[in-house]
C-alpha cells in the first residue's frame, strides 16, 4: 500500500507540484492570447492604414477630376496650377475665365497672415500688373480669397498674383462678395471639404482698365460643390459688380444656370452630375433665412 501511494505521488505529483503546473499553463495561456491580441491589433492598424491610404488616394484623385472645368471653345485659356488653387487665365482680358480650388474645414483654421502686396506673375503672359487698377475706381478682387489660402505661406502668396485677380467695385468686394466667401468658409467646416469655382461672366463691350486694358466684368459667379456630402449637392451665385445688399438667397442660382452664362463645363465627372446641377436646396445650404 505505502508503494502504491508513493507511485501516485510520483504520477502526480504533490498539490504544490500540480498548482505550479497550473501556473505555468496559465502563464503561457495568457502570454499566447496578449501576442494574438497584440498581432490581431498590428493587423486591424495596417488594414485601416491601408484603407485610409487607399480612400485618401481615390479622393484625391475625384477631387482633381471635379476641378478640372471645361472652357466653350474659342475663349482665350491658359491653365496654371499653384500650389492652392487653380486659375484658367483669360490673357487677352487679362483676368482669369476661372478659379478653381478644394478647401477643407481644416484650412480654414489656418493661421498665415495676409500678404501685402499684389504681384504680377512675370510668367505668364497678359497678366496684369497692380498698378493697372490705381486710381480706377476698382478694387482688385481675389478670385480665390487670400483667407482661403491661410493654410500655406506660399498658397497664400500666391493668391495676391494678379492672375488670381479681377476689378471688383468695393461695394461687391467688401459687400454682398465678402459675406459670401465667409459662408463658403462654414460650408466647408460644416460638410469637411468643398470645391469651389469662381469668375467673372464676361462679355463683348467691356470697359477696360489701366494700361494693360484689364477688362471689367459687369457680373460674377461662384459655384461649390459638397462631393463627400449625403446628399452630394451644389449651389451656384451670381453678382452684379456693384451694389450688392440683401439675403445671399437672392442671389443663389443653380450650377446649370452658370453654366448657361459662361458656357464652362463645371464637374463634368461627377455622378448624378444633371440632378445635382439643376436645382438648388436652400434649406441643405442654410440659405432659408440668408
Amino acid at each position: 500500500m505505502a508503494r502504491s501511494r508513493k507511485g501516485s505521488r510520483k504520477r502526480g505529483g504533490t498539490w504544490a507540484d500540480k498548482a505550479a503546473r497550473f501556473k505555468r499553463r496559465l502563464m503561457v495561456w495568457a502570454w499566447s492570447t496578449l501576442v494574438a491580441l497584440v498581432l490581431c491589433l498590428v493587423a486591424r492598424y495596417v488594414a485601416v492604414d491601408v484603407y485610409s491610404t487607399n480612400r485618401a488616394q481615390r479622393d484625391q484623385a475625384e477631387v482633381a477630376m471635379l476641378m478640372d472645368v471645361k472652357m466653350p471653345s474659342g475663349v482665350d485659356n491658359m491653365k496654371i496650377v499653384y500650389k492652392g488653387f487653380t486659375v484658367y487665365f483669360n490673357s487677352h482680358y487679362h483676368i482669369p475665365n476661372c478659379v478653381v480650388y478644394e478647401l477643407t474645414g481644416k484650412e480654414t483654421e489656418g493661421e498665415y497672415p495676409r500678404y501685402k502686396n499684389f504681384l504680377t506673375d512675370e510668367q505668364i503672359a497678359g497678366c496684369a500688373n497692380p498698378w493697372d487698377y490705381t486710381h480706377s475706381g476698382y478694387t482688385r478682387g481675389h478670385m480665390a480669397p487670400a483667407a482661403d489660402m491661410k493654410w500655406d505661406r506660399e498658397a497664400m502668396k500666391e493668391s495676391f498674383y494678379m492672375t488670381n485677380i479681377c476689378p471688383q467695385k468695393a461695394a461687391l468686394n467688401s459687400g454682398g462678395w465678402n459675406k459670401l466667401e465667409n459662408k463658403v468658409r462654414d460650408w466647408a467646416r460644416r460638410d469637411s471639404a468643398i470645391i469651389v469655382a469662381t469668375g467673372p461672366i464676361l462679355s463683348p463691350g467691356m470697359t477696360t482698365i489701366g494700361e494693360s486694358r484689364v477688362a471689367v466684368p459687369e457680373r460674377f459667379f461662384k459655384v461649390v460643390l459638397a462631393p463627400f456630402a449625403s446628399p452630394v449637392r451644389a449651389v451656384a451665385f451670381v453678382y452684379p459688380n456693384g451694389s450688392s445688399k440683401g439675403a445671399l438667397k437672392k442671389y443663389a442660382v443653380t450650377v446649370d444656370e452658370v453654366e448657361q452664362l459662361t458656357g464652362i463645363d463645371f464637374f463634368a465627372g461627377l455622378n448624378g452630375e444633371e440632378q445635382v446641377e439643376s436645382g438648388i436646396n436652400l434649406l441643405q445650404w442654410e440659405l432659408q433665412g440668408n
